[in-house]
């Protein structure tokens, strides 16, 4: 796997665990999961324009954010008992779709 796919799955790792830590903050009033936002948050910027030295900015974006809606949302169910009615589901299918096009079919997305 090229390392610029790498820097952008560790980016998306950094910004779904500062998402996490972002509902565990309480509005920034418990200062454990605050500091674990902003350091998550920062690594995530810091992978993802690692990431762009290769790929075009939409691209990485698409993807960023798309598996990020994901995977918070599969959290949010998990650790914080969040539910999804159907029509949240099909649209996150919709997302995932997207990504497998990019990833499958795009010359734009370097493999």
């Amino acid at each position: 796997m090229p390392a610029h796919y790498i820097f952008l799955i560790c980016a998306i790792l950094a910004e779904t665990i500062g998402t996490t830590a972002l509902q565990a903050s309480q509005q920034f009033t418990r200062l454990g999961p605050s500091v674990i936002v902003v350091l998550a948050y920062g690594l995530s910027f810091f992978l993802l324009s690692l990431t762009l030295k290769h790929m075009p900015v939409g691209i990485v974006y698409a993807i960023w954010s798309g598996l990020g809606i994901v995977f918070i949302a599969a959290i949010g169910f998990a650790l914080f008992g969040q539910r999804l009615d159907l029509p949240a589901v099909i649209g996150m299918a919709m997302i995932l779709a997207g990504i497998l096009v990019i990833h499958l079919f795009s010359t734009s997305a370097l493999h």
